[in-house]
């Protein structure tokens, strides 16, 4: 398999565009007067291009893709500073990172989204049981094994730093976009997660990124689609958004990453995205906070931004705010020339620029990126999805579990013995095999199980099909991966499936299996069983399945789901498996 991958590197480089002649590479900048020299270096142009990084697919290109060609572009010729890579295969990520770093005359710094382990990411990374799956096990090292795993998988692909963890607090179960990607609701728990994953990334090899500074968490709004407002004042501020990233700072966090939300207390009444406010990025971040490491901006594609001063704009005003990296932009070039253009005007100081591009060569240098920047394609799959990191995703997983109700000792029933169970497994257009593990565990445990799926796109001739499916004696039950999706705006089970939920209940005990937001229960407020599984991944629903079937449960409920269940809420059950070893 790697010769596959390796031939095709050799075809990619016989066939590419020619490189243009490159300039010798520059000297290892080994002290801090030779990184001031490299900055001087370098004219406004290229300064201005180590700021972006623009975003790539991580999935195959071929060499004369026209999307691949653009990259090639901004590499070749706008010298951008670095690349946010998205979903592909490992082996994909790696080869087309290395291109990309082979022709590009400075290191290129790689950064990915890699929440609750690498898996967001790379397909057959290691999936962990999202961020509040590790907040409802309250285990530190958890979330340093989740650290740990993510920066050992990202780095033998290539990327060096990762834009995690979240360190929002979750307060408010209306929020689109947060929902478990956030630890929980208590906001000391919270920072001792987020330090704690902050300290497993960085103690093997990778830079951490928390976000989204000062706070997403109590947002109605996806700021991807227009402006979130915060009517938070200073000390709630400082007594509940602030904990988690003071325990990150003090943990010795590489970059902080803002968000595009509004808070009118810290703005002089003014409604304007956190992004482009110095006294939120400076005041608040740099002289309270005292962090002295690298600004991200969110995505300057996102709507709650560019909507508001358009594609030139927000990332001069980003820079002058105090942002070291100007993430995504809608156009890499327009938004080099708008930087250079800034300078040449006085709105922005060849010193204010120099001190950023400095932060961003200081990360490449301290990640020995000017002594080596490609990878071994033939380490990745000793690393990427090793049994060693799955094992540590499992336990995670299984310690996630959370018992909310059993009201009719349904749950306890199916732990007791084998039964027969009608499994209806709902899952997005990311999800196709939901439900496909689960049904797999309880098998295994002995349990006659009958699968029915539905989508996101299933319609009424789906649903009678299932309402069919139901009819049977077998136990009653229902998963459903719901999640936040940027874009989407909401994060709830769809109506027609929440009314058969409901339909079901009515009749006969019911249980609910939540793979995802830990919400639904407020749509469905009549089952008798509610599991807490977290995540649509196979670890997860292994996980549950497991409970199901007599593993120990001891997960508590990291937030409150009013007005029922409060903060550590949680039906405890010992081991009584079912399951070989």
């Amino acid at each position: 398999m790697h010769l596959r991958f390796l031939v095709t590197i050799a075809i990619v480089s016989a066939c590419a565009p020619a490189r243009p002649p490159a300039a010798p590479s520059p000297a290892v900048p080994e002290s801090d007067a030779d990184l001031d020299r490299l900055v001087a270096s370098l004219s406004v142009r290229d300064r201005a291009a180590q700021l972006v990084m623009p975003w790539i697919a991580g999935t195959y290109a071929s060499a004369d893709d026209p999307a691949f060609a653009a990259t090639l572009k901004n590499i070749d010729s706008l010298h951008v500073g670095g690349i946010i890579v998205s979903i592909g295969s490992p082996l994909d990520i790696a080869a087309k990172l290395n291109e990309l770093q082979r022709r590009s005359h400075l290191p290129l710094l790689i950064g990915s989204d890699l929440e609750g382990g690498t898996a967001i990411r790379l397909l057959g990374g290691t999936a962990f049981p999202t961020n509040m799956g590790v907040g409802a096990g309250g285990s530190e090292a958890d979330a340093y094994a989740m650290g740990k795993v993510t920066a050992e998988e990202g780095r033998a692909v290539g990327i060096h730093l990762a834009f995690a963890p979240v360190a929002d607090v979750n307060n408010n179960p209306a929020n689109p976009i947060i929902n478990t990607r956030s630890f929980g609701e208590d906001p000391r728990t919270v920072g001792r997660l987020v330090a704690a994953e902050v300290r497993g990334i960085q103690a093997n090899g990778m830079l951490a990124t928390v976000k989204h500074f000062p706070g997403h968490g109590d947002t109605g709004t996806d700021s991807h689609l227009s402006l979130p407002v915060v009517a938070a004042d200073w000390s709630r501020l400082d007594t509940l958004e602030l904990v988690p990233f003071r325990a990150a700072v003090a943990a010795g966090v590489s970059a902080v990453m803002s968000a595009h939300i509004a808070l009118p207390a810290l703005d002089s009444g003014r409604v304007r995205p956190g992004t482009v406010v110095p006294e939120i990025l400076g005041g608040l971040l740099r002289d309270s906070l005292h962090f002295d490491g690298v600004v991200v901006t969110d995505a300057l594609e996102m709507g709650g931004l560019v909507s508001a001063y358009g594609a030139s704009e927000a990332p001069v005003l980003a820079l002058l705010a105090g942002a070291d990296i100007l993430l995504q932009p809608v156009d890499p070039a327009l938004t080099v020339n708008a930087v250079a253009r800034a300078v040449a005007e006085g709105r922005v100081s060849e010193d204010r620029l120099n001190r950023s591009v400095r932060r961003v060569l200081g990360l490449k240098r301290r990640l020995g990126l000017f002594r080596h920047r490609v990878v071994s394609l033939d380490s990745v799959p000793l690393v990427v999805g090793s049994a060693q990191h799955l094992a540590a995703a499992r336990d995670a997983a299984q310690r996630s579990i959370v018992l909310l109700r059993d009201s009719a000792a349904t749950i306890d029933s199916l732990r007791a013995r084998p039964r027969r169970v009608t499994l209806v497994a709902y899952g997005d257009e990311t999800n196709p095999s939901a439900g496909a593990a689960l049904a797999a565990t309880l098998r295994a445990a002995g349990d006659t199980v009958t699968l029915f799926r539905l989508w996101s796109a299933s319609g009424s001739a789906s649903y009678d099909s299932a309402r069919a499916a139901l009819r049977s004696d077998a136990v009653p039950l229902f998963a459903a991966a719901v999640r936040a999706t940027p874009w989407r705006g909401r994060i709830d089970l769809p109506a027609a499936l929440a009314d058969l939920i409901e339909e079901t209940a009515a009749t006969r005990p019911t249980v609910l299996i939540s793979l995802g937001s830990p919400y639904l229960l407020l749509q469905t407020p009549h089952v008798a069983g509610y599991l807490l599984a977290w995540s649509g991944s196979a670890t997860s629903e292994t996980a549950a399945a497991r409970a199901l079937s007599g593993a120990p449960i001891n997960g508590r409920l990291p937030i409150g789901i009013p007005p029922n269940f409060s903060l550590g809420a949680g039906l405890q059950r010992p081991d009584a498996s079912r399951h070989t070893p």
